[in-house]
């Protein structure tokens, strides 16, 4: 049994040529894992769409058996023509691979507004995001640590899920949690909404959309994220959560329309403290570092909201200098993802 499902002996499949080519509606449907790879030949063929602000993700090899592709596209041809209700079967339940069998993109819609994205297979909110299991670590039992583990969701939920820290309200739950003897931290969450800028962007913790420009589309935000913990310096316990966002919106002002979608991977490393050692408050943490890599968030913007654009806007500023990237990739780990942050670049997909 291979991964993609059940194969069939090489009699069976020369079975089903012999069939197709006779124009035998009974000849046996083609096991998933040849389908599969049609199917992803057809999505590494796809061309990006309009420049928005990201980085370079490696770069997969391509095969070079292109005459199999060829052998296989016309038998699922041919295949369509004499049965296609069967040829459904080939994909199983995989939403994701339908791209490659339709001749429209799968665009969003206001009732669908994950529609066409790998992230209408996600979990909603921190459903999302997975939590180890909890152990002794550090200077607390492992009862501590799983209440440190349960605070961390809940200022992950605090900062870049909450409706109203969303729509552009201060995220007063969130900063509540974070160590308030922390001078340097302080000093930034202070000008980061008095004066944001490149060196005071709140958008390196907190997600935030201008309700004047943009509407958020429901109430959900699709999430696949981990935490991970270990012992940090004097014992404390740290933990760190890595998490990608996903935010469909629309124009402000109307009850439809085009639907957009930002994509925020935040990577936030915070230290929870021992009293004993740390001036700290009960139920905070002091943060060890934070950073954010946002796709069709705006270009070198330090306005201190996300700004997504729409067809309209891409198409007049055109492509980015930056290279390709895929948004939905969590493989190359943040630090490579933020390695280069001078050009905007062009997203694979939305």
């Amino acid at each position: 049994m291979s991964k993609d499902g059940p194969s069939i002996p090489d009699e069976e499949w020369e079975r089903f040529l012999r069939d197709a080519e006779a124009g035998t509606r009974s000849a046996p449907v083609e096991p998933s894992a040849r389908a599969r790879m049609v199917g992803r030949r057809l999505r590494e063929e796809t061309g990006p769409p309009p420049g928005w602000r990201t980085h370079q993700p490696p770069r997969r090899g391509r095969g070079k058996a292109w005459y199999v592709v060829g052998l296989l596209l016309a038998v699922a041809v041919l295949a369509v023509a004499l049965d296609p209700g069967r040829v459904v079967g080939w994909f199983g339940d995989d939403k994701s691979a339908s791209p490659a069998v339709e001749s429209t993109p799968q665009l969003p819609t206001p009732e669908e507004p994950f529609r066409g994205s790998p992230a209408a297979e996600w979990f909603d909110g921190a459903a999302g995001i997975s939590v180890p299991e909890a152990r002794a670590t550090g200077w607390m039992t492992k009862e501590e640590v799983a209440r440190a583990l349960d605070s961390t969701l809940d200022f992950l939920t605090a900062s870049s899920m909450d409706p109203d820290v969303l729509r552009g309200e201060r995220p007063k739950e969130a900063i509540a949690l974070i160590n308030p003897h922390q001078r340097d931290v302080q000093d930034y969450l202070a000008a980061a909404f008095r004066e944001p800028g490149r060196e005071n962007d709140p958008l390196l913790l907190f997600s935030r959309f201008e309700q004047t420009k943009v509407r958020l589309v429901g109430d959900v935000v699709k999430t696949r994220g981990q935490l991970t913990f270990r012992e940090g310096e004097r014992g404390a316990v740290e933990v760190t959560s890595d998490v990608t966002y996903v935010y469909p919106v629309v124009r402000a002002g109307t009850d439809g329309g085009e639907v957009a979608r930002t994509i925020a991977r935040r990577e936030t490393v915070m230290s929870w403290d021992d009293p004993a050692k740390v001036i700290t408050e009960a139920g905070t943490f002091s943060l060890v570092s934070y950073k954010v890599d946002s796709t069709n968030g705006g270009c070198d913007n330090f306005s201190g909201f996300f700004r997504p654009e729409f067809t309209a806007e891409r198409a007049a500023k055109g492509s980015g200098k930056g290279p390709a990237v895929d948004p939905y990739d969590r493989d190359t780990s943040m630090d490579a993802r933020m390695a280069d942050k001078e050009d905007c670049g062009t997203a694979t997909r939305s």
